[in-house]
């Protein structure tokens, strides 16, 4: 049970309330003018301790500025660093700034709900989404710790932008070749990634040893990925490893040009013998990759797109979903429905012809 005591001040009598945590520490409130606002007080925290919500004022005055390092800090060890990324950057940008000062009892709903409003103002749905995403967990883990009963960037409506899909740019046979050819050095490594759809970093890393010419396979088990001007060498996205058919014609193409290195070589390496950086549209005449699309007569399109058009090509041939989520390496045939949805439209049309031929040949029948 708790107790109120009165207390003289130069502003007269005051009353604290005391009453015993779950731990057997003392805690309480001071300041209360009446002695029924003491006793309201500690009737409130009798009730949630009876309900098993009881929250202790001085665990929830804790801030997000020492709750963030430490969410952070859990986040950079679960999660690949390309991955991790933005996610620092919009707690060092965004979260931190705003909310860093702020004790986690103090955040109300309707808070986050306008910072979020003025977060989609500066930046694009992605951004909003991530930084949200930020501040609502590191609430998460104030609520598991007993530091606030419920989280209030989660308790009621909060809406988010809805993320733009942007349109895949997909190359022909021939728009492929085109680019290969406008490549020069880079030929091979834009059929390798127009015709096998691994990603960048995938290629990059890839080994000679990683080259199976009797299976025509490549074995992805690794991933190169940069990370604030720094390569950081990691699993694949998915974590898992897979092994992704070769046509026939590019092997032709690798054999020579990996005959007679050694096992543990890289089949593209950078200028200084160690893994080639990404080349990005952004760097205008110095990106090969830009200047290929040019002298090729191709629309603008980033090194990434070289994937989409493996999907693309891929769907032409009459590969089913659930071989191109493993060529992809996509964790589910769901993921390559969504992002690749496009590209089956087709299938939509041959069920509607294919219904139309099996109904007409019934009413034949009867």
């Amino acid at each position: 049970m708790g107790s109120v005591h009165p207390y003289s001040t130069k502003s007269g009598k005051r009353y604290v309330a005391r009453y015993i945590k779950p731990d057997g520490t003392q805690g309480g409130k001071r300041g209360f003018e009446r002695k029924r606002d003491a006793e309201t007080w500690l009737a409130e925290i009798e009730t949630a301790r009876a309900h098993g919500t009881f929250i202790d004022p001085r665990a929830a005055r804790i801030t997000v500025d020492t709750l963030g390092p430490e969410w952070l800090e859990a986040k950079r060890r679960s999660m690949k660093p390309s991955a991790f990324a933005p996610v620092e950057t919009a707690w060092r940008l965004r979260v931190q700034p705003t909310w860093g000062g702020w004790s986690v009892a103090d955040i109300r709903h309707t808070d986050v709900r306008r910072w979020i409003s003025e977060v989609a103002e500066s930046v694009g749905a992605s951004v909003t989404i991530r930084t949200y995403g930020v501040l609502a967990s590191i609430l998460d883990d104030a609520v598991y710790d007993g530091r606030i009963s419920t989280n209030p960037a989660r308790k009621g409506k909060i809406t988010l932008p809805r993320k733009t899909k942007r349109r895949h740019g997909y190359l022909t046979h021939d728009e492929v070749h085109r680019l290969a050819d406008a490549s020069g050095q880079y030929r091979l490594l834009v059929l390798v990634l127009a015709y096998t759809g691994i990603r960048w970093g995938e290629a990059t890393a890839l080994r000679v040893e990683d080259v199976d010419f009797t299976r025509r396979r490549l074995h992805i088990s690794r991933n190169a990925v940069e990370v604030h001007g720094e390569i950081h060498l990691g699993t694949p996205k998915s974590h898992s490893s897979r092994a992704v058919p070769v046509p026939e014609f590019v092997l032709n193409e690798l054999r020579p040009t990996i005959a007679g290195r050694r096992r543990d070589s890289l089949v593209f390496p950078g200028p200084t013998g160690t893994f080639m950086r990404r080349t990005r549209s952004s760097e205008g005449s110095k990106s090969w990759f830009k200047t290929a699309l040019r002298v090729a007569e191709l629309p603008l399109m980033t090194v990434h797109d070289l994937r989409h058009t493996a999907a693309s090509l891929a769907v032409q041939s009459g590969a089913n979903v659930k071989t191109i989520q493993r060529m992809l390496g996509h964790t589910s045939a769901a993921m390559t429905l969504d992002v690749y949805s496009d590209l089956f439209d087709d299938d939509l049309d041959d069920v509607a012809t294919a219904l139309d031929s099996a109904a007409n040949r019934a009413r034949e029948r009867s």
